[in-house]
């Protein structure tokens, strides 16, 4: 039996691993998301972080998006987004934390798979 947290972090690896194989700027765009996303959720809320993400016009960023709501169990960015608008207050500060959880795992990940802006 696995962990939750354990399951994120493979879903994490396996896609940060997908998109260092990409390489060039693209990976280096999901990799700045990547280091700046749960920072950006501490500052700014969940909700206003997911909307400002889906709102950059890089495809590697709503890739990383896309890739954090897949690892959560969402089917998309768009999804984990309106889910996040709809919450009520204590699903959404449980939201915040599955968030900030997976996505230190993509941090982490992107440190480490992704060479360039870290």
């Amino acid at each position: 039996m696995r962990t939750r947290s354990q399951l994120w972090a493979q879903g994490a690896y396996e896609r940060v691993k997908e998109a260092a194989q990409k390489g060039g700027t693209w990976a280096e765009d999901y990799q700045t998301m990547a280091l700046k996303f749960p920072v950006l959720v501490r500052q700014a809320g969940l909700a206003q972080a997911l909307a400002f993400v889906d709102s950059r016009g890089k495809e590697a960023h709503k890739r990383f998006l896309d890739d954090l709501a897949q690892v959560l169990g969402r089917k998309g960015g768009r999804e984990l987004a309106e889910e996040a608008l709809r919450a009520e207050l204590l699903l959404y500060l449980r939201l915040t934390r599955e968030v900030l959880q997976a996505s230190g795992w993509f941090k982490r990940f992107a440190q480490a798979l992704i060479e360039g802006a870290s």
